[in-house]
């Protein structure tokens, strides 16, 4: 049990992920119900995923290779980013202005700028390094540190994007139901003629 326990954090912090709504499923949600179609917000799980796994990605190469990263400065790095793709779409004249849905490619870098602000990747170095040290026992596996580091990569992200799914999925129901149930409850019945 103890070298499954690595494996299980790398996957319970995948799903906890799930659950935050600044991790996507509220943009897959509103994706969703702005178009009318459920589809369109699973559509939108792929690139969110996409960068959310870049963000630990890059967290997880840097313990195998023996990186010492500074959270601080990477998550200025990553605020910055932000900054300038604020100050673009200020300078862009559509601030106030009604705008189409972010693409995939938008999706993704919010999901990725998002992922490293608040740590995603730190969390993980508690679970990686046990998977990822050179004696560490390797149950029916040759693979090399960085393979290890990559699966857990894939593991955060799957439980992530499982749950995402399933909260995005659970509010493109619910919002129209719950919408439908007070327009019903603010119009007063109506009287039956005399």
């Amino acid at each position: 049990m103890a070298i499954d326990a690595p494996w299980l954090a790398v996957a319970g912090l995948g799903a906890l992920h799930g659950l935050n709504p600044a991790t996507g499923w509220i943009l897959a949600a509103a994706s969703g119900l702005r178009s009318g179609d459920r589809r369109r917000a699973l559509r939108a799980l792929a690139p969110i995923a996409a960068g959310h796994a870049a963000s630990v990605a890059l967290v997880a190469v840097g313990v195998v290779v023996g990186l010492s990263m500074d959270r601080l400065l990477v998550q200025a790095l990553a605020g910055g980013l932000l900054a300038v793709v604020v100050l673009g779409h200020l300078s862009g004249g559509t601030a106030g202005r009604s705008r189409a849905p972010a693409g995939h490619a938008g999706l993704a870098l919010w999901s990725f700028m998002v992922s490293t602000g608040h740590g995603a990747g730190a969390m993980l170095v508690p679970a990686l390094v046990p998977l990822c040290a050179a004696d560490a026992p390797r149950v029916g596996f040759t693979a090399e540190p960085l393979a290890f580091a990559l699966a857990a990569v894939g593991v955060h992200a799957a439980a992530m994007l499982a749950v995402t799914g399933a909260v995005a999925a659970v509010a493109c129901r619910a919002v129209p139901v719950a919408t439908d149930l007070l327009g019903r409850l603010r119009t007063p019945p109506a009287r039956a003629p005399r």
